[in-house]
C-alpha cells in the first residue's frame, strides 16, 4: 500500500512540475558543476581536436545559461593515459601532457587523462609517469581503477597505494592528491572528475549538477518524513534532470556529437552542503543516528530519476570540498567507518580524505581494499580519494590552499 501511494505522489509532483515555468528563477537552480566531453586525442592534431570540443561544450553551456543555470565548468576527459601516450619516453610523455595542462589553463577547462591503470596486467610504467604529472603539473587529473566486473585489482590497488604516497611527498603542499582517485566498478563516461574515463572513439558528452541545494530545500521541508522526502527529491532532481536531457539531446542533434546522460547525484561545494542538507533532514549533526538513513533517501531519490543516468548516480560525501563536513570532521562526528557504511547504501566511497603524512603504503591498500571489496560486494560504483600531508600528524590542521579544498584536523588512523 506504501508504494502505491508514494506511487501516486511521485507521479502528482512530476505533473505539477511539468506545469511550471520552464525558465525558473537561476537562484531556485543547482548550478551545473560539469559539462564533460569525451575525445580521443590524435598528437598531430590534438590542439585542434580541443578547439572543436570545446565549441560543443561552450554550446551545452549557451543552452543552459539561457535557461537560467550557471554552469560551473568544462571538463574534457582523454583515451586512458598510456594509450594517450603510446610510444613516448617517460620525459617527452611528461612533456606532453604539460603541453596539454598550458592549453587547459588558456582555454579555461580541467583535463583529465583517465585510468594510469585499467588491469593488473598493465604496466606500472604509467603509474610512475602519473606520479611525476601529479607533482608538477596542477591542472591534470587522472585515476586508476581498483576493481570492476571481473573482481579486485590488487596489484593495482599496490601501486595506488605508491602514487598516492609519492604525490604527498613530490607536490607542493600535498595537494597533488585532490587531482588524482581510485574507483571501483565505475562505469566509463562519468561527467564527474577524478574518476572520468573511456576507451571509446570519443565525441561524446555527459552533464554532471552540484545540486546539495536541491536536497537541503526538500530535506528542510519534509525533515524527518522519509516517504515524503523520496517523492519530492525524485521529484525536484527530475524536473533538472529533464532540463539537462533535452539541452544535451538538442546539441546531439545539432552537433553529430552524442549525448551519454546526467549523474543526477547532487555533488555539494564549499557552502552548497550535503552534510547542512542531511542536518536539516535529521535534526542532529552529521554522522549522528539518521544520517544513514538520510543518505538512503538521497540515493533511492537519484535513483528514481527516470531521464538518461550515467556516473555515480547516488550520493557524494567530499570531506574537504563541503565546509560543513570539514567542520565535521574536525570535531570526529564521523571517520572514515562511518562513510563506509553510509557507502553501503549510497556514496561514491572515500573523498577528500585527509591523512597523517607517515601512514604507510600498506595502511594506505588496506583502505583501498575495503573501498574495492565493498564496491564489488555490492556491484555499486565507489571511490578513493585520499589525501595525507607530508610533515602533518594527527591534532595538527592541514594547510591546503585551494579555493575548492576547507582545511580541516588530522585524527590518527584506527
Amino acid at each position: 500500500m506504501k508504494r502505491s501511494v508514494i506511487a501516486v505522489l511521485f507521479l502528482v509532483s512530476v505533473h505539477v512540475l511539468a506545469q511550471a515555468s520552464p525558465n525558473p528563477a537561476a537562484s531556485s537552480n543547482p548550478k551545473v558543476r560539469a559539462i564533460t566531453g569525451f575525445v580521443r586525442l590524435d598528437r598531430g592534431s590534438y590542439p585542434q581536436q580541443i578547439a572543436d570540443a570545446l565549441l560543443v561544450l561552450h554550446r551545452v553551456k549557451s543552452e543552459f545559461e539561457a535557461s537560467g543555470y550557471e554552469v560551473e565548468s568544462l571538463r574534457l576527459t582523454t583515451q586512458p593515459l598510456a594509450q594517450l601516450v603510446s610510444g613516448l619516453s617517460e620525459d617527452q610523455a611528461l612533456s606532453f601532457i604539460g603541453q596539454l595542462d598550458r592549453i587547459s589553463v588558456k582555454e579555461n577547462f580541467i583535463p583529465n587523462v583517465g585510468p594510469a591503470m585499467m588491469h593488473d596486467s598493465d604496466d606500472p610504467a604509467t603509474m610512475h609517469l602519473l606520479e611525476r604529472i601529479l607533482s608538477t603539473l596542477p591542472n591534470i587529473e587522472a585515476n586508476t581503477i581498483i576493481a570492476d566486473e571481473d573482481g579486485i585489482h590488487w596489484k593495482s590497488i599496490h601501486h595506488t597505494a605508491e602514487l598516492v604516497k609519492y604525490v604527498s611527498e613530490h607536490s607542493p603542499r600535498s595537494q597533488g592528491t585532490f587531482n588524482f582517485t581510485a574507483t571501483a566498478m565505475l562505469k566509463p563516461l562519468s561527467p564527474f572528475f577524478p574518476g572520468s574515463y573511456h576507451t571509446g572513439a570519443g565525441k561524446q558528452f555527459a552533464i554532471g549538477f552540484e545540486g546539495a541545494n536541491v536536497v537541503h530545500d526538500v530535506f528542510a521541508k519534509d525533515k524527518g518524513n522519509v516517504e515524503a522526502a523520496t517523492v519530492d527529491l525524485t521529484a525536484a532532481l527530475t524536473k533538472h534532470a529533464s532540463v539537462a536531457d533535452a539541452i544535451g539531446n538538442k546539441v546531439a542533434a545539432e552537433t553529430g556529437w552524442t549525448y551519454v546522460g546526467v549523474d543526477p547525484t547532487p555533488a555539494p561545494l564549499g557552502d552548497v552542503s550535503i552534510g547542512s542538507a542531511i542536518e536539516a533532514f535529521t535534526g542532529a549533526k552529521f554522522g549522528s543516528s539518521g544520517t544513514l538513513t538520510a543518505a538512503r533517501i538521497i540515493t533511492a531519490a537519484v535513483k528514481a530519476v527516470p531521464q538518461k543516468q550515467i556516473g555515480y548516480s547516488g550520493l557524494m560525501v567530499p570531506v574537504m570540498e563541503d565546509r560543513l563536513l570539514a567542520q565535521r570532521w574536525a570535531e570526529s562526528t564521523y571517520n572514515i567507518d562511518s562513510l563506509l557504511a553510509y557507502s553501503a547504501v549510497c556514496g561514491t566511497g572515500l573523498d577528500t580524505i585527509p591523512l597523517p603524512g607517515d601512514i604507510s603504503v600498506e595502511q594506505m591498500e588496506r583502505i583501498f581494499s575495503d573501498v574495492a571489496s565493498l564496491a564489488t560486494k555490492w556491484k555499486k560504483p565507489l571511490s578513493a580519494r585520499l589525501e595525507p600531508v607530508l610533515n602533518k600528524k594527527p591534532g595538527d590542521q592541514t594547510d591546503f590552499q585551494d579555493p575548492y579544498l576547507f582545511n580541516t584536523k588530522l585524527h590518527p588512523l584506527p
